[in-house]
């Protein structure tokens, strides 16, 4: 997929909206030799193969597990004095893989303004034939989008990548992250519709390397980012997220969701929204696992699943340690370094507590990138059905989160095949029953304690991979319940964010926009799905 990226100037000059300078931008406008034709599905395949999605060392090791894995107690950190200030050069890069290609990413959209330059260039017959890849382009700009709406708020989208679309160079205002959101929700609406209303072709699934052009799958997978991004408003914009909310459930025919049919035994394979790796190229998180950050969250082994018997331990956890000289102990026991351990306990301890396991993540050459799974929409079903419907139904749907969770973690594991691990099979239907009925994560209590259940089995199935949609999460929820240590801490970093700050290069770039927005850009300002 690379050649694609170094053959199409068009996406390359799209870089004019922010995080680069005016000369760059011109030098590369000017350059005849960048100066080519590219194809809406090329375009489209570049922009899918996104390695903010994969599960790659530059989007897992320094921006999941260095601050949204750190904000939501999802990764291991050290209890540094510096460990909740956010790491400028890391928030940078991700910032730039948003907008420009050539980095870590695909540069979504970079592509996406590159493709509607083209597609408008196109014949009736050709745009007729198209317009699905357009739609499915929609899709996944509008799921990364959101990612940047949760991490910093008001964003350029409107009017980013104007160079392509005007032919000038303008520097792009922010969009009021409300209206962004309002904006994602009505165009996910019309995208689910546009899937359901039309047939695949073959230019569609043969660019389509995540879905293979099959449109019932993306009808799924717009309806459930839908609902993922109203339930994320609803707490503070009930009126508008309920009776969409309502609707979407009460017809599933209209609105087929990512809900691994509501079954235990689903295939994630066939179900669940997962970017596949296109090599068998050794893991990029192998290379993390040599720096020592991969041990195993406190409150997530030691509070949520170790009293319950959890059975997704074994597939998510090593018993192993390992020493500073990079040798593997094995311990007797599961369990969790203390998060009020100071980084010189930490440093001293490494060999007595649990690992991720190297087997799922570590060094799985197959792990895919997680967009979204059945577990987690079941979830965000029961949180709709306990707050706005019954909660029989919530319970149906919450059981069925938990169940689907095991098979989710347990297929990851079984993807690991031929490198000297042992696939665990996935434990007996009577011991998952067991978890789910009769230990504390049984769906009982008030309404309050059924929701403060759905919230944190979700955010644990979220887990280190899904990083960011679990410090969203809880920050919207404010479950579970954790404790950050603040002593030693730096001066104004003695707890964890609300929101990124932006990018130095952008307030320098784009600095006449950025005074629109500088009063909110604070550390602890709210985002506006913020209670």
């Amino acid at each position: 997929m690379k050649k694609l990226i170094i053959k199409v100037s068009i996406f390359l000059v799209a870089l004019s909206t922010l995080g680069g300078c005016k000369k760059d931008l011109e030098e590369l406008y000017n350059d005849p030799e960048k100066s080519q034709t590219a194809s809406v599905p090329g375009l489209f395949t570049a922009m899918l193969n996104n390695d903010r999605i994969g599960a790659k060392y530059w989007n897992v090791r320094t921006f999941l597990t260095q601050m949204p894995g750190v904000y939501a107690q999802t990764a291991y950190f050290s209890n540094a004095n510096s460990a909740y200030r956010q790491n400028e050069s890391y928030a940078q890069n991700y910032w730039d893989d948003f907008y420009t290609t050539g980095g870590n990413g695909s540069g979504v959209m970079a592509l996406y303004r590159a493709m509607e330059l083209r597609y408008a260039s196109l014949g009736t017959t050709e745009k007729a034939s198209q317009a699905i890849i357009m739609q499915a382009a929609k899709v996944t700009l509008i799921e990364q989008a959101a990612k940047m709406v949760d991490l910093w708020g008001d964003i350029p989208y409107s009017e980013a990548g104007s160079l392509e679309t005007s032919s000038t160079i303008k520097n792009p205002k922010y969009d009021a992250q409300k209206a962004l959101y309002t904006t994602f929700i009505a165009d996910l609406t019309s995208a689910a519709a546009f899937f359901k209303a039309n047939a695949t072709n073959k230019d569609f699934s043969k660019a389509d390397i995540l879905l293979s052009g099959d449109v019932s799958r993306w009808a799924r997978y717009a309806n459930s980012l839908k609902l993922r991004l109203l339930m994320r408003i609803s707490k503070t914009d009930e009126a508008t997220a309920k009776p969409a909310v309502l609707a979407m459930l009460a017809d599933a025919t209209t609105y087929p969701l990512v809900d691994g049919g509501n079954v235990a035994a689903y295939t994630p394979a066939s179900a669940d929204i997962l970017l596949q790796p296109l090599t068998n190229s050794t893991s990029d998180l192998s290379a993390a696992f040599m720096e020592g950050s991969w041990y195993a969250p406190d409150y997530l082994l030691n509070t949520l699943m170790l009293p319950n018997n959890d059975p997704r331990i074994p597939v998510i956890f090593d018993k192993y340690g390992r020493t500073t000289n990079g040798k593997f102990v094995a311990n007797a026991t599961y369990r969790a370094m203390p998060i009020s351990f100071t980084s010189a306990q930490q440093e001293s301890s490494f060999a007595d507590y649990s690992l991720l396991d190297s087997a799922t993540f570590l060094f799985n050459q197959k792990l895919p990138g997680i967009v979204i799974t059945a577990s987690e929409v079941n979830l965000l079903k029961a949180e709709a059905y306990e707050r706005w419907g019954t909660s029989a139904d919530a319970k149906v749907a919450y059981d069925n989160g938990l169940r689907q969770s095991v098979t989710f973690y347990y297929y990851l594991n079984n993807l690991n095949q031929g490198n000297g691990y042992t696939n665990l099979t996935a434990p007996a239907t009577a011991t998952v029953d067991t978890w789910v009925n009769s230990t504390s994560a049984a769906y009982t209590g008030t309404t309050t304690e059924k929701l403060a259940k759905i919230y944190t089995q979700k955010w644990g199935h979220l887990g280190v991979l899904q990083s960011m949609e679990a410090w969203s999460e809880y920050r919207r929820t404010g479950y579970p319940v954790l404790t950050f240590p603040n002593t030693g801490k730096l001066a104004g970093f003695e707890t964890p964010p609300t929101r990124l700050v932006y990018p130095a290069n952008e307030k320098t770039y784009n600095a006449a926009n950025y005074q629109a927005v500088q009063s909110k850009d604070t550390r602890t300002t709210k985002l506006f799905w913020m209670p």
